[in-house]
């Protein structure tokens, strides 16, 4: 399974990625919305971890322009600071994570937004 992850922080990039290569994910990392948007594997993609607050363009409207172009990839949204409007649209949208999180957390959201996606239900 193919994980993109869209987060400006360097740090928190490698950090996820080192802990669901060791889960055994499949992992891309971009540092930016429009870095990813530019990706040839965009519709690879199985699931994407997505930081709300990013210069720019930010999560939720990545997620929007997503929407837009009639691309569905189940979203898991992080934040360590947003503004609350911000983390209500991203809830509506998938489950929404707050940093720092635990590695058991995120690898069950990435399995219930998938599971969800599959037209499993959540859980």
């Amino acid at each position: 399974m193919l994980i993109a992850i869209v987060d400006d922080d360097e740090s928190v990039r490698v950090s996820l990625l080192d802990l669901l290569e060791v889960s055994g994910y499949s992992v891309e990392t971009f540092a930016s919305a429009p870095e990813f948007l530019n990706s040839p594997r965009i519709t690879d993609m199985r699931c994407l971890l997505l930081d709300i607050s990013m210069p720019g363009m930010s999560g939720v409207d990545l997620y929007r322009e997503l929407t837009r172009q009639a691309i569905r990839i189940p979203v898991v949204f992080m934040t360590g600071h947003a503004e609350e409007t911000l983390v209500r649209e991203a809830r509506r949208a998938g489950s929404c994570l707050f940093k720092p999180f635990a590695g058991g957390e995120l690898r069950a959201a990435i399995e219930k937004a998938v599971g969800t996606e599959r037209g499993q239900g959540p859980g």
